[in-house]
């Protein structure tokens, strides 16, 4: 493993469900409790894992929405779908509701909350249909609108986000929240089933006109709950800052002089390009560290992702700099409609023919051609 992979895997293990868990002081105080263990994301699973490990027998029941499909042993897992919602979504958020309605006031739940949560759970408005969803997402997606807006929208036309799931049970309740936002808004986690929402349906407007989808995505709007769940308590157990802070902690033994940027890194992959690379320009550090979530217009039907496509961009205005070389990837493990997390480049990485990849969407082959994909598989976290 290189220096710049080995810095990555820092990141990622210090963020991983089960070394999370497994370390916290604070759940260690609950083992001797009953409780009912819910939880939806692309984590879900491996959290779970870890809480079935600490909590053994006293787990009574409960369910897991995951992307991908794994045999618990005190739980029940339900295979949804993401990065876009389908009938099994609904099915998913349908089996939550009914389960957190048959929890009594003296029960405690807990709820592993996690990226993915968005698509993998989703019981539309009534004035909604499934198509509609489905069409309205894609077209959020690849116009390039930030997920914290994405979810904004997807919140007022929920029957189970933005505190509509809490709102289900008067039993006592703890979530862990996996944050995949920039600064670790509960409101667009998972698109907050069981904290609360303080958008209103004039936010909802400005995002469809600010992207020119208006005439494209037309729906009755329905204001969420404006007040936290009071019998709910939400903790964040990983976020990008802990995971900017182990890598930084991990270049510094390999004996670099590190600094951490941001963590808050955002817009389109092209102007993050220009920021990365002019922070490198003009720092006398060895090692930048950059977290954050980009966005991208999909313009052609090619395979990739932002990591993929940041890259390529940060490729064009590094070609001629021998010394540097730039990672790019997906803490998941999954980047866009790829199998791979992202890449690693340098200078020898680029060939003429970079752009004809960049109008095709298609960054993924440039990147297997030149042998320069990152694959670690789904992490689970």
């Amino acid at each position: 493993m290189s220096d710049i992979e080995a810095i990555f895997d820092a990141a990622i293990t210090a963020v991983m469900p089960r070394n999370i868990i497994e370390n916290s002081a604070y759940l260690k105080t609950l083992t001797h409790y009953k409780i009912h263990l819910f939880g939806s994301g692309k984590a879900a699973i491996e959290m779970a894992k870890a809480m079935e490990k600490l909590f053994g027998e006293n787990i009574v029941d409960g369910l897991i929405i995951s992307s991908y499909m794994e045999t618990l042993k005190y739980v029940e897992v339900f295979q949804s779908s993401h990065p876009i919602p389908s009938q099994k979504s609904i099915i998913a958020a349908q089996k939550l509701m009914e389960k957190f309605q048959a929890l009594n006031e003296d029960d405690l739940f807990i709820y592993l909350l996690s990226g993915g949560s968005s698509a993998l759970i989703e019981l539309p408005q009534d004035n909604v249909t499934l198509e509609e969803l489905i069409k309205m997402t894609n077209l959020l997606l690849q116009n390039g609108v930030p997920i914290d807006e994405v979810n904004i929208i997807r919140k007022h036309l929920s029957q189970i986000k933005g505190g509509r799931l809490g709102q289900a049970t008067n039993a006592k309740g703890i979530v862990l929240v996996i944050s995949d936002v920039i600064g670790d808004d509960l409101e667009a986690i998972g698109s907050a089933p069981l904290y609360f929402d303080s958008s209103t349906c004039e936010d909802v407007k400005q995002i469809l006109n600010r992207y020119k989808l208006s005439d494209k995505i037309v729906f009755k709007c329905v204001e969420s709950p404006k007040d936290p769940v009071e019998n709910i308590e939400h903790l964040v157990m990983a976020s990008n800052k802990i995971a900017l802070q182990s890598a930084k902690e991990k270049a510094l033994k390999l004996g670099y002089s590190c600094q951490i940027v941001t963590d808050s890194l955002h817009g389109d992959v092209k102007m993050a390009a220009d920021k990365i690379v002019d922070a490198m320009l003009e720092s006398n550090d060895e090692v930048l560290l950059f977290g954050g979530e980009c966005t991208v217009d999909v313009i052609g039907e090619g395979k990739g992702g932002r990591n993929q496509e940041l890259c390529l961009h940060v490729l064009k205005r590094i070609k001629d700099y021998s010394y540097v070389i730039f990672l790019s990837a997906g803490s998941d493990g999954i980047d866009g409609n790829s199998p791979a997390a992202g890449a690693v480049v340098d200078s020898k990485s680029y060939q003429e023919d970079i752009d004809t990849f960049l109008q095709n969407s298609d960054s993924y082959h440039y990147l297997k051609r030149s042998h320069n994909l990152l694959l670690t598989g789904a992490t689970g976290t």
